[in-house]
């Protein structure tokens, strides 16, 4: 069991190696057993299937340990409605008790088309009023300002100028005229689980204040692959927008702010498939 970002420090892999411990702590704590066996382990977190007064229920242990601070907030703003419910939180442990879903059933398990749309009207039922304290697209933009030319340089420019242009022109823009709304900004098909309270719910949000628009493009470049042209890649855009009754224009602009952003990263990080499917969501849209 692997979690990549714990293992990138000290203080992760001390985490880590905590982990036996906090897990028998939470326990405690909330009167949970948890199911033997091994973890699930994503970038940054653990999940234990356990049960409760004899029901299911899903132990998560987050790190770094203050990502389990705004995803508690998060969940306690939504309440169920829409994405996984909280049980109980632990912040300063970075522990949660999650209502169980079936981890076995994303939404990247039917076809991208209706999976697009359930994520949209998805999008559009966590896009409440927000509270203060998590951080702003304004903010974020600020940044992407100035980010995007200066790594695009480091980079030997692989985008298309007039692109990184386009895009660092927009950002500015998006981020002036940000709104209030609470938008999860983690939404990609892996991210919605099967339920039986819902039929879909997400999980796992990275909250952030403003546009739900900002949502969308993860819902364009994660199932990339299945788009046969630009065509393809128009329709699944037009799908998220219809179905989450969101601005086109605002869709439009967070897709190729956030395409570059990831093309850049992808890069970064040693990515190959990534940047492709970028390339290819900006040659569709710009």
């Amino acid at each position: 069991m692997k979690i990549t970002a714990a293992e990138q420090s000290q203080s992760g892999r001390d985490w880590l190696a905590s982990l036996p411990e906090r897990t028998q702590a939470m326990s405690q704590k909330w009167g949970i057993q948890v199911e033997l066996g091994e973890a699930e382990a994503g970038f940054n977190a653990i999940v234990r299937q356990a049960t409760r007064n004899g029901e299911p229920c899903v132990l998560k242990l987050d790190w770094p340990i203050d990502h389990a601070v705004r995803e508690a907030r998060a969940l306690e703003v939504w309440n169920g409605i829409g994405a996984v419910k909280l049980l109980e939180s632990d912040p300063g442990n970075g522990a949660l008790l999650l209502e169980s879903l079936d981890a076995s059933r994303s939404l990247k398990s039917i076809p991208v088309a209706e999976a697009a749309k359930v994520a949209g009207g998805l999008i559009k039922r966590l896009a409440v009023q927000s509270p203060s304290g998590f951080r702003s697209l304004r903010d974020l933009a600020a940044e992407l300002e100035v980010s995007l030319p200066l790594r695009q340089s480091q980079l030997s420019n692989p985008i298309p100028p007039e692109w990184l242009s386009w895009a660092s022109d927009r950002v500015r823009k998006l981020g002036t005229g940000a709104g209030d709304r609470l938008v999860h900004g983690d939404l990609h098909y892996d991210n919605v689980l099967a339920g039986t309270r819902e039929p879909w719910l997400a999980i796992d949000p990275k909250p952030i204040i403003g546009d739900p628009e900002y949502a969308v493009p993860e819902l364009m470049w994660t199932r990339a692959d299945e788009l046969s042209d630009e065509s393809d890649i128009q329709d699944l855009l037009s799908i998220i927008v219809t179905a989450g009754d969101l601005r086109d224009d605002l869709a439009r602009g967070w897709t190729v702010v956030r395409c570059v952003d990831y093309w850049l990263w992808g890069l970064e990080n040693g990515l190959t498939e990534d940047p492709k499917r970028c390339e290819r969501i900006l040659q569709a849209l710009t």
